[in-house]
């Protein structure tokens, strides 16, 4: 099998949105480590996500998270981010780190609560307006941990009540995107727990609602293709967060713990016409790189992504449906397993040289010294991380 002409026009359309709190230092539950040349501000975030872009050519847009990355003019970090080649993208929002927080935000059961959660995304929009972005992420800390603590009914007529008032100020070209997570911080019960609840939120409210499918926020064992086939069938699936899970919502690098996994969404992507830039479907990454440097990582990240997309657009469609219209189990689970162990990476690395890019990007950005470069100059300031 080789990447024909088609094949690489297709792969040429990719883009994968890069999350800014991905530059910023991370760790576990128990710490959180210090890196030399982490990004002191919004600005410095985007700086090293261009560089990610720069040598792949998959990732030209930028995410932001409100308020890690709030500023006083969004237009010079805009115009910031076009200077560098990059635009800024989705806008997530942050209902779970304020106090006020505690027993929930949009679901919560005191209204002086649910509002100010509303009024932080109706902030969110107005930044949405200044830096272009399409899309508001909502992802809720939403739950209980006890049960009685709260009455889960009343919760997700809340919800609904709280999404609705966001949804009414979003522009025509603007997009709601609900995510979900099957547990934690909450852990007897949360309030978008899986696809089905998002799903049914965000057709109550309209067309221009849509789902975020988050890699890492199923439970073990989790037949994750299956709900991207579903939600593509149903024309709403909006976006992924795209990370690896060993045990729960690890946020590894994204192919990491199942490269097989990562493979086999990508087909039914392909196969529900969730690719390219007319699907509506945007890719993006969530992850933290806690033991390795950021910016390698999320070159590797996209990387991985542009290699089982490769894979996926390399199965013959034609002859495994006439093998699965047949009934031959073993033709048709061969056709896609042929796909899967072709290794595309020689033929990826000469496409990258044709176009001026590095053959290796992860060796490029180690010989480009940026690394040293930032290393060496973001002295002193307040290094940003999760809460900033």
């Amino acid at each position: 099998m080789t990447l024909n002409s088609q094949i690489l026009g297709q792969l040429e359309q990719q883009a994968i949105e890069l999350p800014s709190w991905a530059f910023a230092n991370s760790g576990t539950r128990f710490r959180v480590f210090g890196q030399p040349g982490v990004p002191r501000d919004p600005f410095e975030k985007i700086a090293d996500a261009a560089q990610v872009h720069k040598v792949t050519a998959l990732a030209p847009k930028v995410a932001l998270h409100i308020p890690w990355d709030k500023v006083d003019d969004y237009a010079k970090l805009r115009n910031h981010a076009e200077d560098l080649g990059v635009a800024l993208g989705t806008i997530n929002s942050n209902t779970f780190q304020d106090e006020a927080y505690k027993f929930g935000s949009l679901a919560h059961s005191d209204a002086a609560v649910r509002q100010k959660a509303i009024d932080h995304h109706f902030e969110c929009i107005e930044i949405m307006n200044e830096t272009g972005s399409q899309d508001l992420k909502i992802w809720l800390a939403d739950g209980t941990n006890y049960p009685g603590q709260d009455d889960m009914r009343g919760r997700q007529d809340r919800l609904t009540e709280s999404l609705a008032k966001i949804y009414e100020r979003i522009g025509e070209n603007q997009r709601l995107v609900l995510e979900y997570k099957f547990f934690e911080p909450a852990f007897y019960h949360t309030d978008v727990p899986d696809w089905g609840t998002s799903y049914a939120q965000v057709v109550a409210l309209g067309e221009r609602a849509f789902v975020c499918l988050d890699t890492g926020h199923h439970a073990p064992g989790t037949n994750i293709e299956f709900i991207v086939m579903q939600l593509l069938r149903l024309g709403k699936l909006g976006s992924f967060d795209f990370n690896s899970a060993f045990y729960a919502d690890d946020d590894l690098i994204v192919g990491a713990a199942d490269p097989f996994q990562l493979f086999r969404i990508l087909v039914e992507v392909v196969r529900g016409g969730g690719y390219g830039p007319d699907s509506g479907v945007a890719f993006m990454l969530d992850q933290c790189h806690n033991v390795e440097k950021k910016i390698p990582g999320q070159i590797r990240s996209v990387l991985n992504v542009q290699e089982m997309t490769a894979r996926a657009l390399l199965v013959d469609r034609d002859a495994l449906g006439a093998a699965q219209q047949a009934g031959d189990v073993l033709t048709a689970n061969s056709i896609l397993m042929d796909a899967f162990y072709t290794d595309v990476r020689p033929a990826l690395a000469e496409w990258r040289e044709s176009r001026g890019l590095p053959a290796d990007p992860m060796e490029g950005y180690a010989e480009s010294g940026y690394q040293q470069k930032i290393e060496a100059e973001r002295v002193g300031g307040e290094q940003a991380g999760w809460g900033a």
